[in-house]
């Protein structure tokens, strides 16, 4: 494999020359110039990209942590991050983790390694102080409230939304609400947040029968229709996604039976095209101000952005 010290022996300049021509600096001639290029043309030269970003003392590599792609929370952040991205030199690196402990202890291993320039955990198995413990061998940014100051974070505060949306239920004189978790109560900040929100507007905490964890998609949600058209008692429904909502709403209509009143999100094209109300929370923004975080290109170092309820009747 060619390498730059073939190309300074055939240019018959200096390594350091070479150098400074690859990376178009000035204080070379053009007799210099033209010689070394005529070799790198000769030789068909590549440089080496990852040799020369380590030498800046960078990569330009961020890795995007995420349990799965299954639900739009994760799709609507990384097209934030995307979009963000191609107006810069960095590269996103996907790392899946399915909640894994152990694989997000590698991928910070990894960060130590210096095979990438930041983290980005959209969601976690591996505990706070363990980021902490890392962050001292790159940006590590949490997309959650991680309730102290030495974390860097970009994260959602859904309580006010989730309020509003229980209120509205309250308005419409529903109190058989079921409530749908993507994960359970112990191991989801956000299915803690909807809990909550829940007990502030009813106050009390909901019945065991009242929780579903583990919807996450349409199909999902669907067989969860199924079952439930069969059922009287549910009068309204806090879905953790649009598309699962869709899914019910499709399967109550299939049985020729009313859909419970339905508050969604995600603020997707399914709750806008069957009209039924929705969060939004703003995961777009999300996304793209945790990579403008990671990269540097923003001074906090932790940013709340607040969720919306829509109201459609």
């Amino acid at each position: 494999m060619t390498t730059i010290h073939d190309v300074a022996k055939k240019s018959g300049y200096s390594v350091s020359t070479v150098s400074r021509v690859l990376n178009q600096k000035k204080h070379v001639s053009k007799e210099a110039r033209q010689a070394i290029e005529s070799a790198i043309q000769a030789l068909d030269y590549v440089p080496n990209d990852l040799a020369r970003d380590l030498s800046q003392g960078k990569n330009f590599h961020i890795g995007i942590v995420l349990p799965h792609t299954k639900h739009p929370y994760f799709i609507e952040m990384l097209n934030g991050m995307i979009d963000c991205a191609f107006s810069t030199v960095y590269r996103l690196v996907l790392l899946p983790s399915e909640y894994d402990e152990k694989v997000e202890m590698e991928y910070l291993e990894q960060l130590r390694g210096k095979a990438f320039d930041a983290l980005i955990f959209t969601s976690r198995g591996v505990d706070l102080d363990r980021l902490v413990d890392y962050a001292t061998y790159g940006p590590i940014i949490c997309s959650e409230n991680p309730q102290r100051t030495d974390l860097q974070a970009v994260y959602l505060n859904r309580q006010e939304a989730y309020e509003e949306a229980f209120r509205w239920f309250q308005l419409k004189g529903k109190k058989d609400i079921l409530l749908l978790l993507s994960r359970k109560y112990e191991a989801s900040v956000t299915s803690q947040a909807v809990i909550k929100a829940y007990q502030a507007v009813f106050g009390q905490y909901p019945k065991e029968c009242q929780i579903i964890s583990g919807v996450t998609t349409y199909e999902e949600g669907f067989l969860l229709g199924e079952r439930l058209a069969r059922m009287t008692s549910v009068e309204g429904i806090m879905a953790n996604v649009d598309d699962v909502a869709a899914g019910i709403t499709a399967a109550y209509q299939q049985a020729k039976c009313p859909p419970p009143v339905m508050v969604g999100q995600g603020n997707q094209w399914s709750s806008q095209l069957l009209h039924f109300s929705t969060i939004d929370h703003h995961l777009y923004d999300l996304g793209y101000r945790s990579l403008e975080m990671a990269i540097g290109a923003c001074e906090q170092t932790q940013i709340e952005l607040c969720s919306t309820f829509i109201a459609r009747e």
